[in-house]
């Protein structure tokens, strides 16, 4: 990085060429080109060439680095060490209970942090109060801070935390102990937030206090739930926050209705634009009860059981702006053709459009073309779209721009008529589709040399919309089957059963149950093993 170590000999001759040009302060810009003076070339060799750069110079190229770099960067003097600490504007520290003697220190030097990450594993730590009111003393500029762990906080510590970080905008802790006590303390101290995030807390439970946006009402903007086992003790909250833009509800119990039957009363939630709702339970009713936002631009159904194309078509009917729609049917055709052709005649906004688990056909794929001519990313994942439906698209969606195709029976016919139709098209992905082969992969890419293609059709794996971590293994339990009387056709209970077994078995495709049966048999009377099958 131009740094080189000199040696005491050529100190006094090294400092004459460093102050350049001569009689210059150090760190002033000259308006002539910078040239360097003639040296020998031992001397060259003991020349830093960011010396003559201002600090600020410096801090804008280590904001091109990754932390890593920026880490490498902090060892080379003295001066890169101050001016890397001064210009570094993110951190992120495992809290573990041995550096809590170093923190001080540690923010001492990081004074001018403005988004923040704590982390800790399961165990208790020892990270208290303390620790984090001294946070809020040394990093007046905090914008974002991330909890994730078990921290020793009380209700006294965050609303102290929360007074000293005036231009706090975004907080969020995820499997810690907050009660509705501390978010009550953090809400009512903090004026500026703007985005809440509330990820498996212990504490929100059922008969606690309710918890109000405070002095946060004006201010809040978006609202992240997830994994809550009373999540509907927010309801105040929500429904306070009267300019709030998006709402997303992950995993939580209870019976949603009765949150979104809310929205319908005046203009609670005027101002909402998106919602995101998983795996949590909202019928028709409540879905059609969103509809009554009239703003709403962004909508993700993601594994939301008892939504058929009846709750879909109170959207379109009303949500004229729609401008980004996600459905994940989880392949129990409660949504198909007629909620998406409602969506086709009301949405003529619509510009993306992901389909996980549904099944459209050309009737409901031809109507979205011909009517939302907006419409510029296009994903089918897990459905039976074959190649048909790909023709179809091809032929009549002029303004398509991005095209995700995966897990669908399709062959290389239907990729053959991309290569004509989509005058726009700029990128292709198809992933794990067994009818199509490699080949057809290089006779597009040849045909259209301005395409870019994303090619995997080896690995077949169940697909999943879901917002969840990869690998976690978790599953959420399947509420209880009830028949509900909507305009489209319900589906059959033993159907929706048969659907779930065959989605949960789908990971063992492939592999073969008698090998791994026998191969841990012993293959003798002394019951010792031998080698696997």
């Amino acid at each position: 990085m131009g740094q080189f170590y000199s040696s005491p000999e050529t100190s006094l001759q090294l400092r004459d060429h460093q102050q350049w040009p001569p009689g210059s302060q150090v760190g002033a810009l000259s308006s002539s080109p910078l040239v360097l003076p003639s040296m020998d070339e031992g001397l060259l060799n003991f020349v830093d060439f960011t010396f003559p750069l201002p600090d600020e110079c410096l801090a804008s190229i280590f904001r091109f680095l990754n932390s890593g770099d920026r880490k490498s960067c902090s060892l080379v003097c003295k001066r890169w060490f101050q001016v890397e600490g001064e210009s570094r504007h993110r951190l992120s520290l495992n809290a573990q209970d041995e550096i809590l003697p170093f923190l001080p220190s540690l923010f001492a030097r990081f004074d001018s942090v403005k988004k923040l990450s704590l982390r800790c594993n399961r165990k208790i730590s020892r990270i208290n109060d303390d620790a984090l009111i001294l946070v809020s003393i040394r990093c007046r500029s905090l914008t974002r801070i991330k909890l994730s762990g078990r921290f020793q906080l009380t209700d006294m510590g965050i609303a102290t935390f929360a007074s000293n970080c005036k231009t706090l905008k975004k907080f969020s802790c995820s499997s810690c102990a907050l009660g509705a006590n501390s978010i009550n303390a953090l809400l009512k101290n903090s004026s500026t937030l703007e985005e809440l995030s509330l990820k498996g807390l212990r504490g929100v439970i059922a008969g606690t206090e309710p918890i109000v946006p405070g002095v946060a009402a004006a201010s809040l903007k978006s609202i992240l739930l997830k994994d809550l086992v009373d999540g509907l003790s927010l309801t105040p909250l929500i429904m306070g926050s009267k300019n709030l833009k998006a709402l997303k509800i992950i995993r939580c119990q209870g019976n949603w209705d009765e949150l979104f039957q809310f929205f319908g009363h005046g203009n609670a939630m005027a101002s909402l634009i998106e919602v995101h709702i998983e795996r949590i339970q909202v019928s028709d009713c409540g879905v059609s009860a969103i509809s009554n936002c009239l703003n709403l631009e962004i909508l993700h159904l993601i594994k939301v059981w008892d939504c058929s194309n009846f709750g879909l078509a109170s959207i379109a009917e009303h949500c004229k702006r729609l401008r980004k729609l996600h459905i994940d049917g989880w392949r129990i055709n409660r949504i198909g053709d007629e909620g998406l052709i409602a969506i086709a005649k009301q949405c003529l906004d619509l510009q993306e459009l992901v389909l996980i688990g549904v099944n459209p056909t050309c009737l409901s794929l031809s109507l979205l073309a011909s009517n939302c001519v907006n419409l510029e990313r296009l994903a089918l994942c897990g459905s039976r779209v074959g190649d048909e439906e790909i023709a179809c698209i091809a032929a009549k969606c002029k303004s398509l721009k991005k095209l995700c195709i995966k897990g669908c029976p399709i062959s290389n016919i239907g990729i053959e008529s991309l290569a004509w139709g989509c005058p726009n098209l700029a990128k292709i992905k198809v992933k794990k589709c067994r009818g199509v082969t490699g080949e057809i992969k290089e006779w597009l890419v040849e045909k259209r040399t301005s395409l870019s293609v994303n090619w995997d059709v080896e690995e077949i794996d169940h697909l999943d919309a879901s917002s969840s971590d990869a690998g976690s293994g978790q599953e959420v339990a399947v509420p209880e089957t009830r028949l509900v009387e909507t305009g489209g056709e319900a589906p059959v209970v033993g159907d929706r059963w048969l659907t779930i077994l065959k989605t949960t078995l789908s990971g063992l495709s492939g592999r073969s149950l008698m090998a791994c049966t026998f191969g841990r048999w012993p293959n003798s009377p002394n019951g010792s093993s031998s080698r696997s099958v």
